[in-house]
């Protein structure tokens, strides 16, 4: 009598051992989902709001360059100097790259990753 209830006792410990893998699995698999989906989704409105706003400072850029060119009575001038500013921003963000991406992105995906 012993032995058939041992017996029965370590199925029935394996069965829950089975159910709570399973479950365990489950839940990691929609946890990764959740976490995905939220990165996708924050990628692609960063994308979108990448897109507009460089076509906005491609329109500015333009205007101001006719502008300056106007001003000074060679419309080339206006695009060299409008083409300075942009190198020298392009070397300022490349000196402090580090500091305005990494940790933003940093923190941001440590949010959707471990804040649940």
């Amino acid at each position: 009598m012993a032995f058939q209830e041992i017996k029965e006792n370590s199925e029935d410990l394996l069965e829950q051992a089975k159910t709570f893998l399973e479950t365990n699995v489950s839940y990691y698999k929609l946890w990764l989902f959740k976490a995905t989906m939220k990165s996708t989704t924050m990628l692609l409105k960063l994308f979108l709001l990448g897109v507009m706003l460089v076509m906005v400072t491609v329109f500015l850029s333009i205007a101001a360059a006719l502008a300056i060119g106007y001003g000074l009575g060679n419309f080339v001038y206006g695009f060299l100097i409008v083409g300075g500013i942009y190198l020298i921003l392009s070397i300022i963000i490349y000196k402090i790259q580090d500091k305005i991406v990494e940790g933003p992105i940093l923190k941001k995906f440590s949010e959707f990753f471990f804040n649940d």
